[in-house]
């Protein structure tokens, strides 16, 4: 007698702290939220009561204050990113490169929290050799084992200060799936096998010691995996890819903030003892206009409301809007106002920096804790590096050749665009990603847009009047995520070999930036940013229609 099963598998991913469905950053209420991925899968369940597997693909920890005042405000109660976890019934999740981002004290006591396994098969102890993580898991459902391998990009030692993944290497995401696969189906004879990737589809950054993204690569050349939940791009897709088989195989990705997740649902026959997958299926279902479940959010009150006194703080007094969309255009209030306080704050000569949001706005009045994820997204750490003139030039130039287009024309678009190019920082245009937009402060310069990247930069002088010269040694103080190599200004712009990164550095903060610039702004009390003024595009008429056509078509102001 032939029996069939049917396995629903439920993948979130990249959930960035939406636990609620409240955004504290902004204080409103919004679609997003780990509350409402309960309600559906309170559902699912209640559908298939023994037939549900539930997945999370990495980047929980970090991007909302909730994650942030618990991983590190509150740091002697329970992680509410595990709570929630917990609560919901994960039965596995993935680690990923933001999770690693906050450091050994906050994701070893999250892991600990867990009642989960966490997944990472390339992530390797030095001492031993051996995963620091559970590379795989299996999973029994109604006699089907389903087979789990979680892999993370391998992209992290060139973003992340060693000090936040001290003790451990990160290994080449498709040998290493390729290992595990070979592994699981040897050892453990699973009826199903998924892959489970904090990887995105491909692109990315590639360099000959990795390749960031690599889902579709593994879908294409490994056969094996019936299918690959995957995430980290930020970007929904449902794709069947041809393998070399001659067989396809179903990747999903519902991309971010918990606004949406991915089901499969695998179909399994039984012929006469013997188990093999008859169908598959899936897609990316849309659970904003589900309701936030009545229980998650009482049993989580009191946290919420630790969160909201956290985030309600007043920190200083702000005269004026400032928005990252002035960033793109020139000198700016908003980076300028941070550059200006990484200036001050490590007395460096001259300072780095990029927007890290596309589109956000501080307020003119009080300024709360909450403006402060404005003011800077990320917990990165504060660097100074030693770089001769020559480097800060062409770390310049590679920031502005990602940026600008050469214009041939006083009608030409100013701004490097890419009709296809649309994500959730990237509304419509930017070819290149936002936050390797590096400007400097400390000197001034021009960029001449009618020249191609590589010779747009003059850098004229240092704004305090003295000589610049681009055979001396300047203190460069920057974010972490730059100063090792994030986004590749350094090694390929600048031209610093990757291996002597670290003797370039000359001073950590211990903390995070975002503290640093939360303490200069409550001594300072009042704050009235303004643009530095020290670069600008030329030749100016040029640049100053290109710039209003652009801001039209990229903000729709």
């Amino acid at each position: 007698m032939n029996e069939s099963t049917e396995i629903r598998i439920i993948q979130t991913s990249d959930v960035h702290g939406c636990i609620f469905p409240y955004d504290f950053i902004e204080r409103k209420e919004t679609n997003g939220s780990l509350a409402r991925v309960a309600s559906y899968i309170k559902k699912a369940r209640k559908e298939s009561p023994e037939g549900v597997i539930l997945l999370d693909n990495g980047d929980f920890l970090q991007g909302q204050p909730t994650c942030y005042f618990y991983n590190y405000m509150a740091t002697g109660e329970r992680n509410i990113a595990a709570d929630a976890i917990n609560y919901i019934g994960y039965d596995a999740v993935a680690m990923g490169n933001h999770d690693i981002e906050t450091g050994h004290a906050v994701y070893d006591k999250w892991i600990n929290e867990l009642g989960c396994p966490v997944l990472g098969a390339n992530i390797i102890e030095t001492a031993t050799g051996k995963p620091y993580l559970k590379p795989y898991t299996i999973i029994d459902r109604n006699g089907i084992r389903t087979a789990v391998i979680g892999l993370i990009t391998p992209a992290i030692p060139h973003w992340l200060n060693e000090s936040l993944w001290s003790g451990l290497r990160f290994e080449k995401l498709y040998e290493t799936a390729e290992y595990w696969l070979n592994h699981v189906m040897e050892k453990e004879k699973p009826d199903i096998v998924i892959g489970l990737f904090h990887s995105g589809w491909d692109g990315g950054i590639k360099t000959r010691d990795y390749t960031e993204d690599e889902a579709e690569k593994v879908a294409r050349n490994l056969p094996g995996f019936d299918a690959i939940l995957y995430g980290h791009d930020h970007t929904i897709r449902k794709e069947w890819v041809g393998n070399i088989s001659g067989d396809s195989t179903l990747c999903l990705n519902p991309a971010n903030n918990a606004m949406a997740v991915a089901e499969l649902r695998i179909t399994v026959e039984n012929k006469g003892g013997k188990k093999t997958v008859c169908h598959i299926d899936g897609d990316i279902v849309d659970i904003r206009n589900e309701k936030p479940d009545a229980g998650f959010l009482e049993t989580f009150s009191k946290q919420y409301e630790k969160i909201t006194e956290f985030v309600n703080k007043p920190i200083g007094y702000i005269t004026q809007d400032i928005t990252t969309r002035d960033c793109f255009f020139g000198s700016s209030a908003f980076t300028d106002l941070i550059h200006n306080l990484q200036l001050k704050i490590t007395e460096a000569d001259i300072s780095l920096c990029a927007p890290l949001s596309f589109d956000i706005t501080v307020n003119r009045g009080e300024l709360k804790m909450s403006d402060m994820f404005k003011l800077y997204k990320y917990e990165n750490q504060i660097c100074v590096l030693k770089m001769t003139g020559s480097e800060i030039r062409k770390h310049l130039e590679m920031s502005y050749g990602q940026w600008v287009n050469t214009m041939s024309s006083e009608n030409d678009h100013i701004m490097l665009l890419d009709k296809k190019k649309t994500n959730d920082n990237q509304r419509f245009g930017f070819k290149n990603l936002t936050f390797n937009f590096d400007s400097a402060a400390g000197i001034d310069y021009e960029v001449d847009v009618t020249r191609p990247a590589g010779s747009r930069v003059t850098i004229k002088r240092m704004s305090n009047g003295r000589k610049f010269d681009e055979k001396k040694w300047y203190k460069v103080v920057t974010n972490s995520y730059r100063a090792n190599g994030g986004g590749e200004l350094l090694t390929n712009g600048a031209g610093i070999d990757k291996d002597s990164l670290k003797t370039r550095i000359i001073y950590e903060s211990t903390g995070d930036q975002r503290f640093y610039l939360t303490k200069a702004i409550s001594e300072m009390k009042v704050i009235s940013p303004k643009p530095n003024n020290n670069w600008k595009f030329v030749p100016e008429t040029w640049a100053a229609k290109a710039i209003e056509r652009d801001r039209k078509l990229i903000f729709k102001e």
